[in-house]
C-alpha cells in the first residue's frame, strides 16, 4: 500500500456568523430588563458611549426608525474600517485612556469651564453611570441569614449551638429540613455533633420565625403553625382541637375531599369541617418563602397594544426604547477626525490611541444598530400578531387562533429562528391583560364548523365548562368530552385530563362541594 499527498481545490458554501451578526442575535433575544442591564454594562465598558439625561418619548408604530449616526460612519471613511479589535491584557487600554485624559485637559473648552467654575471643580453635574450603580437595589436577605440572626440570641449549650447552625444550613428555601439528623452528624467532620444535641436543636430551630420552619414534612409544618396560633391571644374563635385532628389524622382525606367520612369519624358536621378547613387554608405550606425578596424580575412589556377609538384599529406602542437616549460622544469623534495640529498647536492622538478609540466607536455603533434592529423586528412580529389575533383582543381568550412561527417568518421574509428569538421572553400589554408574546404562537385544531382554534382557546373552553358546572355534582372527564363535542371540538378523554392538569384543575371528586 503506497501513501501519497496531493493538493486539490473545492468550492462550497458555508454560513459564517460574524461577531456583528452574533451580537445582533443576542440583542434580539434579550428581554427588556436584560437589555437595559446590557446597556449599563456597555456604558461602563465603552468610554465613547454616552446616555442622555432626558428620557426619549415612546416610539409609536409608523415612525421612521432613527438612522445610525452619520458622523459615526464618517469616522471610518478614511481607512479605519480595516482596523480589527485586538485582544490584550488591558494595560494598553489604560495607557490610551490616560493619553485621552491628557488630550481632554488641553482642549479649548476646558478653559471656559474653569471660567464658569473657578471656585470649585464640581460643576453640579451628577455622574449618570455612577448613579445607575448606586440606585441598583440590593439583594434581599435569604432564609438562612434570617434564621441565623435569630439563632445568635438563642441560649443553649455550645454543642446545641453548633448543631443548630448545621440544621439551619440544611434547611431548604421552602423552610423544610429534609436531611436526616444522622446524615448531618456524618457530614460534620470539622466539628463533631451529637445526635442528642441535634434533636434538641431541631426543637429550638422550629421555634424561630417564621412559624413552621424546620419541619420535616407538611403535617409537622402545619402543626407547628397551629402551635404558634395557640400562643397568639388573638386566636379566639379558632377550633384548634379540630384543626389539629384534621392535620394530624385526616390530611389525606382532606386532599381527596372526603368530608362525610371525616365528619362521621370525628363526630362533626360538614359545616364545622368547612370552617376549619377555611382557617387551615390561611397557613403557609412553604413558610420559608415568606422571607427574602423574590429574585424574579418584574414583567416589563416591550409593547402596548391599544384600540384607537377613532379608527377602531389596534395600534402598537413600543415601551422604554433606550436607543434614542444613547449616542456616541462628540468629543471622541473630534479626536478621531483631527489629523494635524489644531489651532492651538496641540498634536493629534497617536496611532494606538486612534485605533483604541476607533474600535470602541465601532462597537458602540454596532450596539446602537443592533438595538434599532431589535426594535424594528419585534414591532413587525407584533404587527402580525395583532392582525391575526384581532378576535382575541375583541372577545377574549376563547377566540385565540393558531399562528405558527413559520407562517409569520414567511410573511416577513425572515428566518423562523429570528421570529423565535424575537418572541423569546417578550411580553405585551393588551386590552385583555399582559401576556407573553410566545402565547400567541401555537398550533391548534379545527372545529366541526371549520373554524381554526388554538390549543389555548380549547383549554379556555374547558375551563369555562368546569367553572359553570354544578359544584354539588361536578363533571367528570367523560362528560367534559361530551360537552366539548357539543361545541364542535372532538378531543380524547386523556387529552381532556392532560389539559385539566395543565390548568391545575382538580378531579371531579376533589371539586365536589358538600
Amino acid at each position: 500500500m503506497e501513501l501519497s499527498q496531493s493538493a486539490s481545490l473545492r468550492m462550497d458554501q458555508r454560513q459564517l456568523l460574524t461577531p456583528r451578526m452574533i451580537q445582533s442575535m443576542e440583542i434580539l433575544q434579550l428581554p427588556l430588563a436584560a437589555l437595559e442591564e446590557r446597556i449599563e454594562q456597555e456604558l461602563q465598558a465603552n468610554p465613547v458611549l454616552e446616555l442622555r439625561e432626558n428620557e426619549g418619548e415612546p416610539a409609536v408604530e409608523g415612525e421612521t426608525p432613527r438612522e445610525p449616526d452619520n458622523e459615526a460612519r464618517e469616522e471610518f471613511s478614511e481607512g479605519e474600517q480595516a482596523l480589527v479589535v485586538q485582544e490584550n491584557d488591558g494595560a494598553e487600554d489604560f495607557d490610551r485612556l490616560e493619553k485621552i485624559s491628557e488630550y481632554l485637559d488641553n482642549e479649548d473648552y476646558s478653559g471656559s469651564l474653569r471660567n464658569h467654575t473657578s471656585s470649585s471643580s464640581y460643576d453640579g453635574e451628577r455622574d449618570k453611570k455612577l448613579d445607575a450603580l448606586n440606585n441598583t437595589a440590593a439583594r434581599g436577605g435569604n432564609l438562612g441569614e434570617h434564621l441565623m440572626d435569630q439563632w445568635l440570641f438563642v441560649e443553649a449549650p455550645p454543642g446545641v449551638k453548633k448543631a443548630g447552625e448545621a440544621i439551619i444550613g440544611a434547611i431548604t428555601p421552602e423552610g423544610y429540613l429534609h436531611t436526616e439528623l444522622e446524615t448531618l452528624q456524618q457530614e460534620s467532620t470539622k466539628v463533631p455533633l451529637l445526635i442528642e444535641d441535634l434533636r434538641t436543636a431541631v426543637g429550638l430551630v422550629q421555634q424561630l420565625e417564621p412559624p413552621g420552619v424546620g419541619a420535616r414534612n407538611i403535617r409537622e409544618c402545619l402543626l407547628l403553625q397551629l402551635d404558634a396560633i395557640d400562643d397568639d391571644p388573638d386566636a379566639a374563635g379558632h377550633d384548634l382541637e379540630l384543626e389539629r385532628r384534621l392535620v394530624s389524622d385526616h390530611l389525606k382525606d382532606l386532599e381527596m375531599n372526603r368530608y362525610p367520612q371525616i365528619g362521621k369519624k370525628l363526630g362533626r358536621t360538614i359545616e364545622e369541617l368547612k370552617v376549619a378547613v377555611k382557617r387551615l387554608g390561611r397557613l403557609h405550606p412553604h413558610p420559608g418563602k415568606q422571607i427574602g425578596v423574590d429574585e424574579a424580575p418584574p414583567v416589563t412589556p416591550d409593547a402596548i397594544i391599544y384600540r384607537d377609538e377613532q379608527t377602531g384599529k389596534y395600534e402598537i406602542q413600543m415601551t422604554n426604547d433606550p436607543c434614542p437616549n444613547l449616542y456616541i460622544s462628540g468629543t471622541y469623534r473630534k479626536m478621531l477626525k483631527q489629523r494635524g495640529a489644531d489651532k492651538n498647536g496641540h498634536a493629534p492622538i497617536d496611532k494606538k490611541t486612534r485605533e483604541f478609540l476607533s474600535n470602541n466607536v465601532r462597537n458602540a455603533r454596532w450596539l446602537l444598530e443592533s438595538i434599532e434592529q431589535r426594535r424594528g423586528t419585534i414591532l413587525r412580529v407584533i404587527r402580525q400578531v395583532v392582525d391575526a389575533q384581532r378576535e382575541f383582543f375583541d372577545k377574549g381568550p376563547e377566540f385565540l387562533r393558531p399562528l405558527p412561527m413559520i407562517e409569520v417568518a414567511d410573511r416577513l421574509g425572515i428566518h423562523v429562528a429570528t421570529v423565535s428569538r424575537a418572541v423569546s421572553e417578550k411580553w405585551i400589554q393588551t386590552p385583555r391583560g399582559v401576556f407573553p408574546l410566545r402565547r400567541f404562537f401555537s398550533g391548534g385544531t379545527t372545529s366541526a364548523e371549520g373554524e381554526d382554534m388554538s390549543w389555548d382557546a380549547v383549554k379556555e373552553k374547558l375551563r369555562v365548562i368546569i367553572d359553570n358546572e354544578d359544584k354539588l355534582n361536578p363533571l367528570n372527564d367523560d362528560v367534559i368530552v361530551e360537552k366539548l363535542a357539543e361545541l364542535g371540538l372532538t378531543l380524547a378523554r386523556r387529552t381532556v385530563a392532560k389539559y385539566r392538569k395543565i390548568l391545575n384543575i382538580a378531579t371531579a371528586r376533589q371539586r365536589r362541594e358538600f
